[in-house]
């Protein structure tokens, strides 16, 4: 039997989780459930990374001690996992004895193996990472995460070659081009890696700055560096080096991270196992951010959203199947209660819903609640749904595979809309009046036999849901005795004679959306704080109305876009180099055009600018003005002129 090993990365408890941390855990959990049902011998770590400089100045902040201040926050990861339906083996703390043993016995091993030396450094240090930049790294003198300027720190540490690896993680890459998955991701890593000299990792603290942490086993003056203690969690949790679960399960090892943390897990992650004598684990998977208006969410920003709030508010079930579904893994993917209304209505209460809801009004109807034993005859539409049926769960279980989960849930999504049209076409009621029992009694089989095939394939996004779907069905689920990668060509295993439920009502529509949204909640202290200033009086009442005056200072301008690129940090964003005829060249605008146009639909068309808006940055790069565009039910139109006009023709 294969193995599937699974980690999340240790969640850093200097803040309560939130809508990230939920994700990464729910796309675990899904990805567990599904190698489960595919017969794999699975196991599943998450957990808690627990020193540092921010956890002691988390603590401080909030009068207590590091130890019972990580305790604290450690156990609201602990305690909401179950509240998601998050079934992990195992919750590991970097402050446990067993962690601290492994990383210690790890720190000799590199150490006598003569790639740990002592030695004096200088260099750019950001407190919110927890680590030096160089020069190269930093954004306008500023750490590119945090967009904060970096302390200047000299101090004597111990460093670990990591330089000495560089070439054999190049080769090791090169040759697995699974080993960082997606593509952009592994590409993103060579080009780090080939762009110069790798830099030795400092690995301590002197102590004389900072106490918690773990202790140097070779000098009782210095603690371990975070990262070098946090990655190691991936094996202490399994018993190195002589437990039975790092024997059985590492070699099938898959980290999941978000993109913030690519380097180490990439980069100093398999040079400290290569010098530690450690097979590298077989894959980096890499997701993107969620943001809440092109903006990643910020506890300082008040546009932080709280997993438990929107289960509370629109069901579990809608809420994982939203997360898995809305974001293609490895992108950047916006989070609002709108968008969420819009998949548990469609997808799940008008698609889903209302195929098992109608089915099983109409098993009741037609044959008192039994599912009906199916005649032999099948006709052209039988044999084309279970076609399409065989093709969905194809794309569901290959696309599950590689976790590139919306891509999966669309493919099963044909089958549940091709069910609903199947209805339609062969229209059971229309049977039931001429008689043909026969006819109807493979129709309704078909359809019911299907609805089970789909409920054990959405069981890994939405276990209670499944659960609930199969009982509607007459079948107690025990994922024990089922085996997906079968299900594309078994048929027949629904029980005749069983008595299904009358109806089904799961996925109950919502109207409205019933609380305001993250991005609304975060605008609230600027409004407040716009309130202090007196507004203008309206004109006659028409408080939309403005003066002509103020439409004059608006600069409007057509110009020729020369050079189109992607923002390297946000997928829905373009970097658009537009020529206005200024003798300073073209200015760049960033716009969020990309879901829209391909940069070489762009190259050469003429646009409207907005000149003289201020310019500021979005996500890290400069954007002087703004391309004016239209909204259509078909996508979205450019602004511009008739005809070909100079660039930076003003628009009068």
């Amino acid at each position: 039997m294969d193995n599937f090993y699974i980690t999340t990365p240790i969640f850093y408890v200097n803040a309560k989780p939130h809508l990230g941390h939920a994700y990464t855990a729910i796309i675990a959990d899904a990805a567990t459930r599904f190698h489960k049902l595919m017969g794999r011998d699975t196991y599943f770590l998450t957990g808690t990374d627990e020193h540092g400089d921010k956890i002691v100045k988390a603590a401080e902040a909030n009068g207590q001690t590091p130890k019972a201040y990580v305790d604290k926050i450690s156990g609201l990861f602990k305690g909401l996992w179950p509240s998601l339906e998050v079934r992990n083996d195992q919750f590991i703390r970097t402050t446990s004895p067993a962690h601290i043993k492994v990383v210690q016995e790890i720190l000799q091993k590199v150490y006598d193996k003569g790639d740990i030396y002592f030695g004096e450094y200088g260099g750019h240090y950001c407190f919110g990472c927890e680590r030096f930049y160089t020069e190269k790294e930093l954004v306008d003198g500023k750490c590119p995460q945090h967009e904060t300027a970096p302390e200047y720190i000299a101090e004597k540490n111990y460093f670990f070659k990591m330089s000495k690896y560089q070439g054999w993680l190049i080769e090791h890459i090169k040759k697995n081009p699974e080993f960082v998955r997606p593509e952009r991701y592994r590409k993103e890593v060579l080009s780090l890696l080939e762009s110069g000299a790798l830099e030795d990792l400092c690995i301590s603290r002197p102590k004389s700055r900072l106490e918690w942490g773990i202790e140097l086993p070779f000098d009782k003056d210095y603690v371990c560096y975070v990262w070098f203690d946090a990655l190691i969690n991936y094996v202490s949790a399994l018993g190195y080096p002589d437990g039975d679960k790092f024997k059985k399960y590492w070699p099938a090892t898959n980290h999941l991270i978000a993109k913030d943390i690519l380097k180490p897990h990439a980069v100093f992650w398999p040079c400290m196992l290569k010098s530690a004598g450690i097979e590298p684990f077989q894959r980096l998977n890499v997701h993107g951010y969620w943001l809440i208006k092109d903006t990643k969410m910020s506890k300082s920003l008040g546009n932080v959203v709280e997993p438990l709030d929107m289960i509370e508010t629109y069901g579990l079930n809608a809420f994982r199947y939203f997360l898995l579904r809305e974001m293609s893994f490895g992108q950047d993917a916006s989070f609002s209660e709108e968008a969420l209304v819009g998949r548990l209505n469609a997808d799940l209460a008008n698609d889903l819903g209302n195929l098992f809801n109608r089915t099983l009004s109409m098993t009741h109807k037609y044959f008192k609640g039994m599912i009906p034993v199916p005649d032999n005859a099948e006709e052209i539409e039988d044999a084309e749904i279970k076609k399409l049926g065989q093709k969905a769960m194809e794309v569901f279980q290959t696309e599950f595979a590689e976790m590139r989960f919306a891509r999966a849930l669309e493919g099963l999504w044909e089958l549940v809309r091709g069910l609903n049209k199947y209805i339609d076409t062969v229209q059971p009621w229309t049977l039931y009046k001429n008689k043909n029992m026969k006819r109807l009694s493979t129709v309704m089989y078909v359809m019911l036999e299907n609805m089970r095939k789909i409920a054990v394939h959405v069981w890994p996004v939405m276990p209670d849901a499944a659960v609930n779907m199969l009982r509607q069905l007459g079948i107690e689920f025990d994922p024990r005795k089922v085996d997906l990668s079968k299900e594309m060509d078994a048929w027949g295993l629904l029980d005749t004679g069983t008595m299904v439920s009358e109806t089904s009502n799961l996925f109950p529509r919502v109207d409205s959306i019933k609380k305001d949204e993250p991005e609304a909640a975060a605008a609230k202290p600027a409004k407040a704080a716009a309130k202090a200033k007196e507004a203008p009086k309206a004109v006659d009442g028409d408080s939309g109305a403005i003066e002509f005056e103020d439409f004059q200072k608006v600069d409007l301008r057509v110009g020729t876009v020369v050079e189109v690129g992607k923002h390297p940090d946000a997928d829905r964003l373009l970097l658009v180099q537009v020529d206005l005829g200024e003798a300073e060249g073209p200015r760049q605008v960033v716009a969020g055009l990309a879901d829209f146009f391909k940069p070489e639909d762009l190259k050469g068309r003429q646009v409207v600018v907005v000149a003289n808006l201020k310019p500021r940055k979005l996500r890290k790069q400069l954007s002087q003005g703004m391309i004016l565009a239209v909204k259509t039910e078909s996508g979205m139109e450019l602004l511009t002129a008739s005809g070909t006009v100079p660039g930076g023709s003003k628009v009068s």
